[in-house]
């Protein structure tokens, strides 16, 4: 049974009719915390008295203080919250002083440091307590509690039936410090037929119990916490849709009783195991979030595996492979034998075959995970980690877009927030720019909602799970809103989130040298060094074109065009920015055949002559060895 928590709604209606509100309207002194450039109110925001006494304005940026020996004072409120910030006085505070009067309101204007845009509490109790209080409209059904849950991790999502599914893991609840741990369950109906629009919020609507809270939607006789990932539909052998998860049964956060699948009863409404498994089960031991992919004209369903953040185990998307474990295919170099590349798709069942056990597949495949999966800091270069998060196609960069968090990040472990790019599922993932930063504290497990896309997926949204787990103090939990969802929004407009790709060098047989991203080439080539895509123009950088010189051709600056874009955008040649992550492009052409090549270094071999002057400064290459999947298209239909 389905049901929405309408009890406490009811309550608070009964309670406005009554006059209470009102009365609170004209006994609180009410804060609005908004974004000084965008007028939204801020979420999450903390103000703190000189005695310590402190609020954190609500999803609409509202804080009620409802305090009698504040009524009537001049109050001092220090400010503060991730990635926003208030000015420091002469003193190095930073706040202002309000007077406190009671029903009267007062407007602080914050300025976001982040890239990302803080939009709204998704779970948990009280996601709109203040501005019910303050008797605001809320865009919710339910404002401040909703199945009775107080807390939720990690999100999982799948679009079924005609309606978003959304599945968390371990859900806390008001009435006893133990909730349960067998996987909460909500629908919302989408954007445009029905749903809220995603900047304003989502209209959960849970799965419930006798009591009216959150049920489990993945329950087992056999001890241990139930988490699902790798959440997708397809039809089974009869033509229904089905929705398939692959489950793990816990012994604790890191060890594994059992893994296996599980299908959606939509009678039950309940996930049921189909294939159950040892703790060994699929090669990447957890799938993370699925994507859809055309590869060389098959359906496939990608996950990208998190811990460290990888698209490398996908199958394809029909019943009787999606159930198979030795049918899912992983991006491995394990036994390439003589393959120049090394890495290419294999299946479980093809690798077992080697001789080689389950368990030393996993190691190994995990340790080129290790190997592989790594970002760049476009700021200064250092390397990144990617923790758990997500891979989508994005539309309007014409890449695949990944969301992910940093593990062993500053000033937060496990709570820093990577934007990065590629031209394949795979990669080559390269430079990578920070989006979210937290002060000491976790947000772990970011997914982007490519279905919220909004203004040709100029606009994305992401959320994640804010948490004191890892990264801070029990004692320093964030009332109401630690263990809860937490929606960002991305304007891929900002030209700070403008990062540099690779350059590809194609040879031909004859030794002549082409260059240009992915899309422009039309063929896979070998990243030369990495340059600002077309259509990133910003100020500071130049464009290069390739222009016929008599029977030849060669690469120069020149004034960019509307009407023909250049190969890649760079520095100039004497830019003094970036100089830790950039080198001079030099020409190089060959003594003896004439050939012409560009690089930051002197190509192998002899004969090579390098020009007096470089042509500009372009981004180095990532020391990594780049992967890619040169036949992954995104599935759009």
């Amino acid at each position: 049974m389905r049901q929405c928590t309408v009890s406490l709604m009811i309550m608070l209606g009964l309670w406005a009719a009554g006059g209470v509100n009102a009365g609170l309207k004209e006994e609180a002194f009410f804060i609005r915390v908004v974004d000084e450039a965008t007028g939204r109110g801020v979420p999450l925001v903390v103000l703190r008295t000189t005695n310590h006494l402190s609020w954190v304005t609500d999803s609409a940026g509202i804080a009620a203080i409802i305090e009698p020996g504040l009524m009537g004072q001049n109050v001092f409120f220090h400010v503060s919250s991730h990635g926003y910030t208030y000015p420091k006085d002469g003193f190095g505070y930073r706040g202002p002083r309000l007077d406190v009067r009671p029903g009267q309101w007062a407007t602080i204007k914050v300025k976001r440091t982040n890239i990302a845009e803080r939009l709204y509490r998704v779970t948990g109790e009280g996601i709109y307590h203040d501005s019910v209080l303050a008797g605001e409209k809320t865009p919710l059904a339910n404002p401040v509690l909703n199945g009775q849950v107080a807390g939720q991790d990690s999100v999982q999502n799948c679009l079924y039936n005609g309606k978003l599914y959304w599945f968390w893991g371990d859900t806390g609840r008001p009435s006893y410090p133990l909730g349960h741990f067998a996987m909460a369950g909500a629908v919302s109906s989408l954007p445009g037929d029905g749903g809220l629009a995603p900047s304003v919020g989502v209209n959960l609507d849970y799965f419930v119990d006798a009591s009216g809270f959150s049920r489990k939607m993945a329950p087992m006789d056999e001890p241990g916490m139930i988490w699902l990932d790798g959440v997708f539909a397809v039809k089974d052998a009869q033509g229904k849709m089905r929705m398939l998860a692959k489950y793990a049964r816990m012994k604790s956060l890191g060890e594994a009783a059992e893994r296996g699948f599980m299908v959606f009863d939509d009678d039950r409404q309940q996930f049921v195991p189909i294939v159950r498994g040892e703790h060994e089960f699929l090669l990447c031991a957890d799938s993370g979030h699925p994507f859809a992919v055309d590869s060389a004209g098959e359906h496939y369903y990608y996950f990208a595996a998190p811990f460290p953040l990888g698209a490398v185990m996908r199958v394809k998307a029909d019943w009787k492979s999606a159930i198979d474990p030795e049918a899912y295919e992983v991006f491995t170099a394990i036994d390439a034998g003589d393959k120049a590349d090394g890495y290419r798709w294999v299946s479980t069942a093809k690798l077992l075959k080697t001789g080689k056990s389950r368990h030393d597949l996993i190691e190994a495949i995990r340790k080129e995970r290790q190997a592989n999966c790594l970002l760049y800091d476009v700021e200064n270069g250092k390397k990144v980690t990617p923790h758990g998060g997500s891979i989508f196609w994005n539309a309007w960069r014409s890449k695949w877009v990944m969301i992910t968090v940093q593990f062993g990040g500053e000033p937060s472990f496990l709570g820093e927030v990577w934007y990065a790019e590629a031209d394949t599922p795979l990669g080559p993932w390269s430079y990578a720019r920070r989006v979210v930063t937290h002060d000491r504290y976790s947000f772990y497990n970011p997914k982007h909602h490519p279905y919220f896309d909004e203004e040709g997926g100029s606009l994305i949204y992401f959320e994640g799970t804010y948490s004191h787990a890892f990264s801070g103090r029990e004692e320093e939990a964030t009332p109401r809103y630690d263990y809860n969802q937490i929606m960002y929004r991305l304007d891929l407009r900002d030209e700070r989130l403008f990062l540099p790709g690779p350059v590809y060098e194609t040879i031909a047989p004859d030794g002549t040298a082409r260059y240009g991203t992915e899309r422009q080439s039309g063929r896979k080539g070998t990243p030369a060094f990495y340059a600002m895509p077309p259509g990133r123009a910003r100020q500071g950088l130049v464009a290069i074109y390739a222009v016929a010189d008599s029977d030849d051709w060669r690469l120069v600056v020149k004034e960019m065009s509307a009407e023909e874009p250049p190969l890649f955008l760079a520095l100039p040649a004497t830019s003094a920015a970036e100089q830790g992550l950039t080198a001079p492009l030099y020409e190089y052409v060959h003594k003896t055949t004439h050939a012409r090549r560009y690089g930051v270094q002197t190509p192998s071999g002899d004969g090579w002559v390098q020009s007096a002057a470089a042509l500009c400064r372009v981004w180095k290459c990532p020391p990594v060895e780049p992967l890619a999947d040169w036949q992954a298209r995104p599935k759009t239909d």
